[in-house]
């Protein structure tokens, strides 16, 4: 950020004076509204069009704020006062004429009603032929079944959710996290092709549309045609220029742009009555909406390749940038029984187009530490373009890879973008290879703390166990830490981490939240450093302070033990609830009544049950244990348990459930759906399904062939269901 200039202090309200950045500009601006004589309003209101407009540069175009959210919304407030006041003096580039609401900084965040997932992606034939098997043995259907698909090209666009009420757009928002995005209801009223209200009939009263905003490939060009001659900066690619264009807080930005959209899906609470998704699509073409013409009904994966072959085949043709097709299983009600894993739905899946390759020379090899300690060695290339993208970096993987392909610096190497996105070595050009070209020799010592390396035995990876006294995993831990999926402090991003370690102002997880104390004290406070004012400072204090509370589940991913993702970070918190709980099992299974590790991992109660959970290994389980019990781990968790309010997980379930927080557990072949079917419905009821059976097992529910599992529930006492009594149960 740019230092910010000084300030006059202030009492925001209606009325009251206003910051300014440069006070000089307004002699007026201490006096009431009502104070004002229709010259100095006249002067003000000049002088509050150009200020207004220059901190929406800075903010839209430039990301370097120079006032805070608040100050800026009393800018405007006193815009519209003054401009109530006097009615006839409003100016023609007044804030109050420009399209949308009311002018406010950032974007409003919304719950989606039903989570935004990500698609799974599929590289090879081989890849797609997996998934369909992969759907055939949930749904228990013989290896044959045919399974109709929808094809349809992968726009590289945004993707928005649309509500409509009674056939009226009343929402609009950006995917974001997936469960929460960004309210871009004004902006998505600009695009041409979006219906402010739905035609046709059998509209549902509540409906939610979803699909992709795009920019066609010679629009895009045109806009930064427009933008060079306009002396600014051009777009990256139609998807940059697209996103870009929908987060403008003037709606005036948005409606001067070239953006189109296409409608890929509908969910209603009630009133669709299809039974397959290509009738979904009919609907949507029926209501208004623009559909991608190149949507295909394919029956079988023979269809499915041929589809996915003259799409590749015509790509550079089409109007707009795709990287892939979409498949999604045209029966509705197989897409509800997959439901999804994660954050990706077991329905659909992205065919992604063969990587670009190209060739250039590998000028270094590098040693990157992660937070976990993995070292992972990156390539330093000479910059060339692949798939429109200059690439200077691209991933070597591991030692053994770099062994496998005798990577060398100084070769020459071909590189392509893994599914147009990651960068990564092929092979080496051995024809090109110098005379005196050399083995390259991976190093014994981490090069961030020079701490003995150590080979992880059953992988391939490296690591170095020096924890937080080394630097690089210390930064990187911070950076996860307070990243989207964890913290989310907003402002507080990979720069300003490394910088605040250097400076010794954040050196474990605690700082972060003893950071604004601390700097009170300090003889040199964050708001002097270069780059940041008194505003910026304060908005990173509160940034900070407003994360003070968080869920269970994103408190343990957020910590960034090995192994412990997103996903069973949630399996964790579902099952213990509580941080108090968490912590208290964790300490036992550790070995010792105390919570201190017995130096092995002990096969007791806590660990028994914890390994139970499904989806949870013992590998996972002993990484677990072991980043619990280090005392420098331990102190951490224990520092922000002291100083944070960690909400206890609660299941969102129905009370009417009559498995609501059992525990359950599958054994055996089930016949009328398959073991994984059951799992997931038994979980989307709000129990709790284990894989293994202990006293705290409700019921045990028996397929053909149940062996041990159930042998031990009846020893233990536990209720034995077969498969019709468990569907039964459960409706």
């Amino acid at each position: 950020m740019k230092p910010e200039q000084p300030q006059k202090n202030y009492l925001p309200g209606l009325g009251d004076p206003m910051p300014q950045s440069n006070p000089s500009q307004s002699e007026t601006s201490h006096k009431p509204v009502s104070a004002l004589t229709r010259g100095e309003a006249e002067v003000e209101l000049a002088f509050l069009a150009k200020e207004i407009a220059r901190h929406d540069t800075l903010y839209f175009q430039m990301d370097t704020p120079e006032i805070s959210d608040a100050d800026y919304d009393t800018l405007v407030q006193r815009n519209n006062h003054i401009e109530a006041r006097f009615p006839d003096l409003r100016r023609e580039d007044s804030p109050t004429r420009r399209i949308g609401a009311p002018l406010t900084r950032g974007f409003r965040k919304v719950k989606h009603r039903q989570p935004m997932l990500s698609l799974e992606n599929a590289f090879t034939s081989e890849d797609v032929v997996d998934f369909f098997d992969r759907a055939r043995r949930f749904l228990s259907l013989e290896p044959n079944t045919p399974m109709e698909c929808v094809a349809e090209p992968k726009i590289d666009g945004l993707s928005a959710a649309l509500h409509y009420q009674n056939g009226q757009l009343r929402l609009a928002a950006t995917r974001g996290d997936g469960s929460e995005g960004e309210d871009i209801t004004e902006n998505v009223r600009q695009i041409q092709n979006v219906p402010q209200a739905l035609t046709g009939d059998a509209i549902p009263e509540s409906l939610e549309i979803r699909g992709e905003i795009y920019m066609a490939r010679d629009d895009f060009f045109k806009l930064n045609e427009t933008r060079l001659e306009q002396d600014e900066a051009e777009f990256a690619n139609p998807r940059n220029a697209a996103a870009g264009s929908v987060r403008q807080l003037d709606a005036f930005v948005t409606a001067s742009r070239p953006l189109k959209f296409f409608a890929y899906h509908a969910e209603a609470l009630s009133g669709i009555q299809a039974k397959f998704h290509a009738q979904i699509i009919e609907s949507l073409r029926s209501w208004g909406f623009s559909v991608s013409p190149e949507i295909r009904l394919c029956p079988t994966i023979e269809d499915l390749n041929a589809f996915y072959k003259d799409i590749e085949s015509r790509r550079a043709d089409l109007p707009y940038d795709i990287d892939g097709v979409v498949y999604k299983i045209n029966d509705l009600d197989w897409q509800r029984r997959l439901g999804s894993v994660g954050r990706t739905p077991r329905h659909s899946i992205a065919h992604k187009f063969a990587a670009e390759q190209a060739e250039t020379t590998l000028e270094d090899i590098v040693i990157q530490v992660g937070r976990t300690g993995v070292l992972t060695p990156v390539a330093q290339l000479k910059p060339i373009t692949v798939g429109g993208v200059v690439v200077s970096r691209a991933t070597l993987h591991n030692s053994d890879e770099i062994a496998r392909k005798d990577v060398r610096v100084g070769d020459h190497v071909i590189v392509q973008r893994a599914g147009d996105v990651i960068p990564q070595v092929v092979s080496v050009v051995m024809d090109k290879r110098s005379a005196d070209s050399q083995a390259y020799v991976f190093p014994t010592q981490c090069p961030a703390c020079e701490s003995p390396i150590e080979e992880i035995p059953g992988e391939v990876a490296r690591r170095c166990f020096n924890g937080l006294s080394c630097p690089a995993q210390a930064v990187e831990r911070i950076r996860h830490f307070v990243s989207r999926d964890a913290f989310d402090i907003e402002g507080f991003g990979s720069r300003h981490v490394e910088a605040f370690y250097q400076d010794g102002l954040i050196k474990t997880l605690v700082d972060i939240f003893t950071l604004e104390s601390r700097d009170r004290q300090s003889a040199t406070p964050i708001r002097k450093k270069e780059g940041w004012g008194n505003q910026s400072a304060q908005n990173l204090f509160t940034a900070i302070a407003q994360k003070r509370t968080i869920s269970l589940d994103r408190f343990i991913y957020a910590l960034g033990i090995p192994q412990i993702g997103a996903v069973t970070a949630k399996l964790l918190a579902k099952h213990y609830r509580s941080l108090n709980q968490w912590i208290d099992q964790m300490g036992i299974a550790g070995g010792n009544s105390d919570g201190t590790l017995a130096g092995s991992v002990a096969k007791n109660e806590a660990y028994q049950e914890m390994i139970s959970l499904d989806g949870m290994g013992e590998n996972m389980a002993t990484d677990l244990i072991f980043f619990f019990h280090q005392p420098h781990n331990r102190e951490i968790i224990e520092g922000l348990q002291a100083i944070l309010t960690v909400e206890d997980y609660v299941l969102e379930v129905s009370t009417d459930s009559p498995i609501a927080g059992k525990t359950v557990v599958f054994t055996g072949s089930l016949e009328r759906m398959s073991r994984a079917e059951a799992k997931a419905t038994a979980e989307r009821m709000g129990a709790k399904v284990a894989g293994s059976v202990s006293k705290k097992t409700d019921y045990v529910i028996i397929g053909a062939d149940a062996g041990s599992k159930a042998k031990a529930a009846r020893e233990l006492g536990v209720h034995v269901l077969n498969e019709d009594e468990w569907i039964a149960m459960v409706g």
